[in-house]
């Protein structure tokens, strides 16, 4: 099955940037759903970013964000380097987490939908600064 292996946390101060890539080997990034979490200590894992809309032939794929990076991350990928990226911009110290890949198996459910994210990365950890 698809490995992920995502790279690029760091610390950086507030209002910084940070730029993360996810390396899949063993499928393709075209052929699944591809999303970002992340997890601070003692709080639960929470999405970050998630293809909202699957690419087909009549339509763009698109993201969803949560309301807390919205504006201010963006996912995109290139499935051509079967990598996935998530750019953060305007970072701030609530951003501070290990960040994990995600990816989902493409499923036809009256439409094509993403099943549950069940392939994880080992994580990127980025810390922010006051």
């Amino acid at each position: 099955g698809v490995q992920l292996v995502e790279s690029g946390g760091g610390s950086v101060q507030a209002g910084g940037s940070l730029k993360l890539s996810c390396q899949a080997s063993g499928g393709a990034t075209s052929t699944y759903c591809m999303g970002w979490f992340r997890q601070s200590p003692g709080k639960e894992r929470e999405r970050v970013a998630i293809t909202d809309t699957i690419a087909t032939s009549n339509t763009e794929e698109t993201a969803e964000y949560s309301d807390s990076v919205k504006g201010r991350f963006t996912m995109s990928r290139d499935d051509a380097k079967n990598t996935l990226y998530l750019q953060m911009n305007n970072l701030e110290p609530e951003d501070t987490a290990m960040y994990y890949c995600a990816a989902a198996d493409i499923t036809w459910r009256a439409g094509w939908k993403c099943s549950e994210y069940n392939i994880w990365g080992q994580g990127t950890q980025v810390t922010v600064s006051s």
